[in-house]
């Protein structure tokens, strides 16, 4: 059979139907599996069979449309999470531990940033965040001999900035550590992370892929292309034997292509149990399914109100990567041929205090801490997600006071442009 394009792969991937089998991905709606013999269960859990015992660690409906999403990426295997913060701190908490280092972009989710420079800061993980616009040079100088791994999001949020997949890709690689890219909001649609060097990617499911608000998730996707076993001293959770688990050594009973997810199942989900419900990977399945179809509809959504935004008196700046003018444009060409996002970030005149009653004047536009889904919604990041940060913490992750964050969803065109207008109207 041919390699089925990124279309068909939304609509049918993970999931084959047999004879007499329903059409849609079951929801196993169960915390447990019977078996005949404990002799059955115990190969489950020693890994020498395959199947389900408890849902905190695998359930068929979750593992359906997690192979789907790996399919959708070009991955090997991949596992869902309740969250997008449970996937970055899984993707990242796999590999480093307390006395390690990672070097991650500035310019990140505001609950990314705290999760790693408070939290996991507090495991005893430590960060640095660098500008992703560093030289080569600068982002080589921020590597340490214990940096297990490197960070970034292919859109920043709401910063919009444009990851260099491929300059970071190769300084982690040259320091022997994976590149794990955030690839939320250009979803496999505008960009396969992999495809470009990435080693592990990672999604807030609840945002495109979910596209309509219902269920919160995450995913992790493993490209199988990162050869842990050059740097076992490194990894040795993945090179040595686990004694938490009977002693198996996962690279050498899972290979490249499913040590990482094995090992993310059988002691980080094992001991955290983030797990996302099999009735929300069944409703995220539902928004795969139109993913393709949707995100075409956002990104020309997104630059029609960006080119509107750009041209009004009223707005000092606008941040899309698609205007020709923008600092990022041409990595976005590069690497987002296609189209970028549905999200616009822009300044209004007169900083927070005009910002804010441009926000209290809108009525198609709603105010909500969500972004990426079908319905369109704004936000005031400085006010809301970035608010646990401090002015200089502001800036380096690109949020000014002014920043009005704008997720343009699949609504007339027209219909948003006048209501930003309106809005702007009355500043």
């Amino acid at each position: 059979m041919s390699k089925r394009k990124i279309e068909t792969v939304c609509v049918q991937g993970g999931y084959t139907p047999k004879n007499g089998e329903p059409r849609q991905i079951p929801i196993i709606q169960s915390t447990t599996f019977k078996y005949d013999t404990s002799e059955d269960m115990g190969k489950l859990f020693d890994l020498e069979a395959s199947g389900y015992f408890y849902t905190r660690l695998a359930n068929p409906t979750n593992d359906a449309v997690a192979n789907k999403i790996a399919q959708l990426e070009g991955g090997t295997a991949a596992m869902l999470t309740s969250s997008g913060q449970a996937a970055n701190f899984y993707a990242v908490f796999n590999i480093a531990g307390c006395g390690d280092h990672v070097i991650a972009c500035s310019a990140i989710y505001g609950g990314t940033f705290n999760l790693f420079g408070v939290t996991m800061k507090r495991m005893g993980i430590d960060f640095t965040f660098v500008d992703p616009d560093c030289t080569e040079e600068e982002l080589a100088a921020a590597f340490r001999d214990n940096t297990k791994a490197v960070f970034g999001e292919t859109i920043a949020n709401p910063a919009l900035t444009v990851l260099d997949i491929e300059k970071f890709a190769k300084a982690a690689h040259a320091h022997g550590v994976p590149l794990i890219v955030d690839n939320t909001f250009a979803t496999p649609i505008n960009c396969r992370p992999i495809e470009w060097g990435a080693d592990i990617v990672t999604h807030s499911t609840t945002k495109y892929m979910d596209g309509h608000g219902s269920a919160v998730g995450g995913c992790i996707v493993d490209s199988g292309k990162f050869d842990w076993t050059k740097y076992p001293d490194k990894f040795p959770g993945l090179c040595t034997p686990d004694e938490s688990y009977h002693g198996v050594t996962y690279t050498e009973r899972f290979g490249l292509g499913g040590a990482f997810i094995t090992k993310a199942t059988t002691q980080l989900m094992r001991d955290f149990g983030s797990i996302q419900s099999p009735q929300n990977a069944f409703l995220l399945n539902l928004g795969l399914e139109s993913l393709h179809v949707r995100v075409k509809r956002h990104c020309e959504n997104a630059q029609a109100v960006a080119e509107f935004l750009a041209a009004n008196d009223k707005v000092s700046w606008v941040k899309y990567c698609g205007l020709p003018g923008d600092k990022y444009h041409a990595l976005a060409e590069k690497y987002l041929p296609n189209g970028s996002c549905g999200v616009v970030s822009f300044g209004v005149k007169g900083g927070r205090a005009a910002a804010e009653k441009f926000m209290k004047n809108l009525h198609v536009f709603a105010i909500e801490t969500h972004v990426a889904d079908a319905h369109s919604c704004c936000l005031h990041p400085a006010s809301a997600t970035h608010r646990q940060m401090n002015d200089a913490e502001l800036v380096a992750a690109g949020v000014s006071p002014d920043l009005v964050r704008m997720s343009c969803g699949i609504e007339n065109a027209q219909d948003l442009i006048d209501d930003i207008a309106q809005a702007l109207a009355n500043v």
